[in-house]
């Protein structure tokens, strides 16, 4: 379908912002789902947009705007709407990028109608787009520390808003080579747009972005961490209970959090945490002024942002902090799963035999309980042992499984079993690549080791911990390294109490653990 866009008009005193989602929403009438995908191209609902343009206050007659990846620039007239009508401003300077050539003509469509509207209530708006890559084009300005890069003549933004494209990109990618040195792993593309933009704001500019909550945690974003918070302060951060309602017209399961900031002025200083379900409730939120030392100690290695939503996630954030322990300090270690399954395709297999060992898969492991066989297809239960596929074998000894993935709507992120060295009389054992399991590398876990370990994984005092700061389906063992544990002796004292009782249900094992913390 061609969209003629010379008919499609404003109407009568309709909103900048309203004109924008109606662009936007015949435009996605045109392109496929897997089209939107593949270029991260999701449309932000008038109803944040407005939320978003509400975040920000200026005290000024003139300032600039940047809207990075800004599709129809909904964003930007909600911004910009707020600004006119609840400011002194009487000057704006718009710069918008944007990629897909298809879109441009319906985006200088709103451009021309914002500077009409902006005009009709005495302001000037005067709007610059590129139709460039936002990376490519100010990449530079992540490297003018260094005799690489100095920009000459910068232009800098007193304001910033967007809702940048979400995927990953390959290693090869021109924008990963451009952006190098925020990159550890694969990257996601809206961590490359926010660093740009981190460094593109004036001395007291503003930027305001909705994004995947993933960056706050994880190795793959530690080196991006570093940067981001190196060079800004947070200010506000909004959350979302729900995964299904952000961009639900676009069928998005990405838990997403809204986040102002600005130029790093000090060490400590308060954030808002800003709280809602979902849409229907955005307007009026639950709102909480905390410490930034709070929700993210600056002297850490990973520097986790922990995001509570509610009083007890603060107490709960408070009781893990003041434990010192960790599985290293233990002595203890996290894995992965060494078999990959389509790598030694040839030496699985369905039945049990000499000269087989037990494979585990994903599905094996479920709440205290390390279940197999578990027939599913696709899924071979034993695993050859030979010379093909003894360097990926285990020896067959006492461990803690654990889930590296949860599904979307899992009830809860960690997910782990006991496992026995006594549960089979080989001498290995095969974990698959999607688990992760805990272990002592010289020496060997005791069962009230296991069992404790265990426990506590699958407590909910952990499942709403890690919720604090993991925002996505991964459980990360680089997170579980540095996860705070109680005393080993504590540890130990609960897989005592569990084995006494001889009852492994979840309801005992949370009643277990609340009996030592709550």
């Amino acid at each position: 379908m061609n969209i003629s866009w010379s008919e499609i008009k404003p109407y009568e005193n309709e909103l900048p912002t309203n004109y924008a989602d109606r662009i936007g929403r015949l435009y996605t009438d045109t392109v496929t789902a897997a089209f939107k995908k593949s270029n991260g191209q999701f449309f932000t609902p008038v109803s944040i947009a407005y939320f978003m343009g509400k975040q920000i206050s200026v005290n000024k007659d003139s300032v600039s705007v940047l809207d990075p990846g800004c599709g129809t620039a909904i964003l930007s007239c909600a911004m910009i709407e707020n600004l006119v009508l609840q400011s002194k401003v009487k000057q704006i300077e718009l710069v918008t990028y944007e990629t897909d050539e298809n879109l441009i003509p319906g985006l200088q469509k709103v451009l021309e109608y914002i500077t009409i509207w902006g005009m009709r209530h005495n302001v000037r708006i005067d709007c610059r787009s590129y139709c460039e890559d936002f990376i490519l084009s100010n990449y530079s300005v992540l490297y003018s520390d260094t005799i690489y890069g100095r920009a000459e003549n910068l232009q800098k933004y007193d304001l910033i808003i967007s809702n940048p494209p979400y995927f990953k990109l390959s290693k090869e990618d021109k924008r990963v080579k451009a952006a190098q040195c925020i990159i550890d792993g694969q990257p996601n593309i809206y961590s490359i747009f926010m660093a740009i933009s981190a460094l593109l704001l004036a001395e007291q500019g503003q930027m305001i972005y909705i994004t995947p909550r993933s960056f706050t945690s994880g190795r793959y974003f530690r080196l991006f961490r570093n940067f981001l918070f190196k060079h800004i302060q947070i200010d506000f951060v909004h959350l979302f209970n729900t995964r299904k309602d952000t961009f639900s017209k676009d069928n998005v399961l990405q838990e997403t959090i809204i986040m102002k900031c600005s130029p790093k002025k000090e060490a400590d200083y308060n954030v808002v945490l800003s709280y809602s379900e979902g849409l229907s409730d955005l307007a009026t939120p639950a709102i909480k002024e905390v410490q930034r030392k709070e929700i993210i100690d600056l002297t850490s290695k990973e520097l986790i942002l922990h995001l509570p939503v509610s009083l007890e996630d603060e107490k709960i954030i408070r009781l893990f902090k003041s434990w010192d322990g960790n599985l290293n300090k233990y002595h203890i270690q996290i894995s992965t799963g060494p078999v990959v399954a389509f790598r030694s395709k040839e030496q699985l297999c369905e039945t049990s035999g000499e000269g087989t060992a037990a494979l585990y898969w994903l599905h094996n492991v479920v709440k205290m309980l390390a279940d197999h066989p578990v027939v599913k297809e696709g899924k071979p239960q034993f695993i050859h042992i030979n010379e093909m596929s003894v360097s990926t074998l285990l020896p067959n000894k006492n461990y803690v499984l654990l889930r590296r993935f949860s599904s979307k709507d899992d009830n809860s992120r960690l997910i782990a079993a006991p496992y026995f060295g006594n549960m089979t009389s080989c001498a290995h054992v095969g974990i698959e690549n999607k688990l992760n399991y805990i272990y002592r590398p010289k020496g060997h876990l005791n069962r009230m080791e296991v069992m404790g370990i265990a426990a506590l994984l699958n407590s909910d005092l952990f499942d709403n911990y890690f919720r604090t700061f993991n925002g996505n389906v991964n459980v990360s063992a680089t997170e579980l390294r540095e996860m705070p544990m109680p005393p080993l002796e504590v540890i130990e004292s609960i897989g005592k109490d569990l084995i006494a009782m001889n009852d492994y249900s979840m309801v005992n094992v949370n009643k277990i653990v609340n009996k030592y913390f709550m």
